[in-house]
């Protein structure tokens, strides 16, 4: 019975640590919350390879897990970017754009719990993904306008609900052997968070921000490789009409 509590551990560390972000952005301390989400998804990433690896799956993990990403990913970075960016811009634009980022969220954890996926891929971006780069884009506000953080918000928030492909690495599994070392580096990644969190949040920034990209750019790929095979194919029946 423990055994099977184990993953929702970490699940529940993840909604905890997304509190705890929305709590640091309310006072203004920004890059902390920044970083909170970041280890929040350092949890939602163990805590489906440690359920697998003791066999503890379970209908209730799954539901704990889309709510708990509900907070951590939508409703914290969403409460940042608002608080870091769009405070002084027009304030419909403000709403529009900071509701909508948890609302597509919503709208890609349900989808993901009720549509079989495509074997090893996510249909749309994560909401961890999504969440990681709006967190960690809030970082660059002192260089970025509200009007491009807006639409960058808007962007990601389309990503979620869209049907372009990314790479599932959930799947990739932990050995049963390996799970005691899951505590230590979540505690590892807390301390590096604490003794350099503008660095660790901005480094973390890029690879997220390439995996976000890799969607659209694997979907112009596809759709090229289409209308070649397309033309292709044309040609050859133009072919056989002359004949």
């Amino acid at each position: 019975m423990l055994t099977r509590f184990i993953p929702n551990l970490f699940t529940l560390g993840n909604l905890f640590l997304g509190m705890l972000a929305i709590l640091l952005a309310i006072n203004g301390k920004y890059s902390s919350a920044a970083i909170m989400v970041i280890v929040a998804m350092l949890l939602d990433g163990l805590d489906g390879r440690v359920a697998r690896a003791l066999n503890a799956q379970s209908e209730f993990g799954k539901e704990l897990d889309s709510l708990s990403d509900m907070v951590s990913f939508g409703a914290a970075p969403a409460l940042i970017i608002f608080m870091v960016s769009f405070q002084d811009s027009m304030p419909i634009f403000a709403w529009i754009a900071t509701a909508a980022f948890p609302i597509c969220g919503a709208i890609r954890l349900a989808r993901f719990n009720v549509r079989p996926g495509i074997p090893g891929y996510f249909t749309g971006l994560p909401i961890p993904a999504a969440g990681g780069v709006l967190a960690t884009l809030s970082l660059f506000h002192k260089d970025i306008g509200p009007i491009s953080m807006m639409i960058a918000t808007l962007l990601l928030s389309y990503l979620m609900v869209s049907s372009l492909k990314y790479p599932n690495f959930k799947k990739v599994g932990l050995p049963r052997k390996a799970i005691w070392i899951a505590p230590w580096v979540v505690l590892l990644a807390v301390a590096l968070a604490v003794l350099f969190p503008d660095q660790l949040s901005k480094l973390i920034f890029i690879p997220l921000v390439l995996y976000a990209l890799y969607g659209m750019r694997y979907s112009v790929r596809t759709a090229a490789s289409r209308n070649r095979a397309k033309k292709r194919k044309d040609k050859k029946s133009s072919r056989s009409s002359d004949n």
